[in-house]
């Protein structure tokens, strides 16, 4: 017999949520010229939360652009390229600052391809830290994915790990209706083991079909829902 040298299982690439929305931005903003992100300090600071870090340094001002501190004004322009044939995203400090633009999101965004009997898409995605943070405060704590989860004409996701984040984001990006991506704040810094798969540059995730982290079975689910007398309505546009 010919003796071998022990070889170890490799360890599982890992990758922060924050590294996972950067490299989702980054290979849609290079398959797809019409792609592009706007928002508060995501150019030239890098992003607040540093999840577009080094995104403007390789695709200039055209592409990652600055916008001043006016959500209802750069949304407007946002809404507006995408009816155009542009593909943008649309970056909020935090979701808490999007009410500044609710109009546009829901009057412009969401509502126009119904209302054009179809013939007006408008493929935009709002993305951005959502819910309860660290010592922020009452003005950046607040949870949105009830507010946008009940509006007709948005897909709503809200990915916790990082295979999630980047594969549903890519999603979004692709998708030819407004989709909201509400980030989490505290799991941006947090490394989970990444897939081969999901390293793929063409890895994404369906959007509305309901990811089952852990089996189940019925008799417990009817017992859970006896003893809380909870109704639960479905919400597929939430993953």
């Amino acid at each position: 017999q010919r003796r071998e040298f022990h070889r170890s299982v490799p360890a599982a690439v890992q990758m922060t949520v924050r590294d996972a929305l950067n490299q989702a931005m980054d290979e849609e903003l290079e398959r797809d010229e019409r792609v592009f992100l706007l928002g508060e300090e995501v150019a030239q600071y890098d992003g607040a939360y540093k999840v577009s870090r080094g995104l403007w340094k390789k695709y200039g001002d055209k592409r990652i652009i600055d916008t001043p501190i006016s959500e209802m004004g750069f949304t407007g322009i946002a809404v507006g390229a995408a009816m155009a044939g542009l593909r943008p995203i649309c970056e909020f400090m935090t979701f808490n600052f999007s009410m500044q633009a609710i109009d546009q999101i829901i009057n412009s965004a969401a509502k126009t391809y119904y209302m054009s009997a179809g013939l007006q898409s408008v493929p935009i995605v709002f993305r951005g830290p959502n819910g309860a943070s660290a010592g922020v405060a009452a003005q950046h704590s607040q949870c949105f994915a009830a507010w946008y989860g009940h509006c007709p004409g948005l897909k709503v996701v809200s990915p916790w790990n990082s295979e999630d984040a980047k594969g549903l984001l890519k999603a979004a990006i692709r998708d030819e209706n407004p989709v909201v991506v509400l980030e989490n704040e505290l799991l941006y810094g947090v490394p989970f083991e990444m897939s081969e798969e999901a390293q793929s540059k063409d890895f994404t995730i369906p959007i509305g079909k309901a990811k089952i982290e852990r089996q189940g079975d019925s008799e417990q689910w009817t017992l859970f829902q006896s003893s809380q007398h909870l109704c639960v309505n479905s919400v597929t546009n939430l993953t």
